[in-house]
């Protein structure tokens, strides 16, 4: 069952915020951030210019995924790994709270999203 629309007016709200705060306006052409919701979901995305291509073509690479679970109410938090799998991210893998995802993400204790 996909989220409602409470659900994804709270994900546009603190998500979409999160990535319009994450980069500094005069940067936003180097770097920036978007996010994705597909189904239950949220995919968050560092979008760049392509290393090698024609001039305004960019990259999209999904860095992290909260997946909302209706039974236990909570988030699941989730890593790319190079294999370009999702790997549950320890030892925090659940947040009752979309902002504490984000707070996981930013903290980023491991190098598991940003390196």
């Amino acid at each position: 069952m996909a989220l409602s629309i409470e659900d994804i007016g709270e994900i546009d709200q603190v998500v979409g915020q999160w990535c319009l705060n994450r980069v500094l306006p005069h940067l936003k052409k180097s770097v920036d951030y978007d996010y994705e919701i597909d189904g239950q979901a949220v995919t968050i995305i560092e979008v760049r210019p392509a290393w090698q291509g024609s001039p305004g073509e960019i990259t999209r690479r999904p860095i992290a995924r909260f997946r909302f679970v209706k039974a236990t109410k909570q988030w699941q938090i989730y890593w790319m790994r190079s294999s370009g799998k999702w790997q549950s991210y320890e030892p925090m893998f659940r947040a009752s709270e979309l902002v504490d995802c984000l707070t996981v993400l930013e903290t980023d204790n491991y190098g598991c999203f940003f390196g």
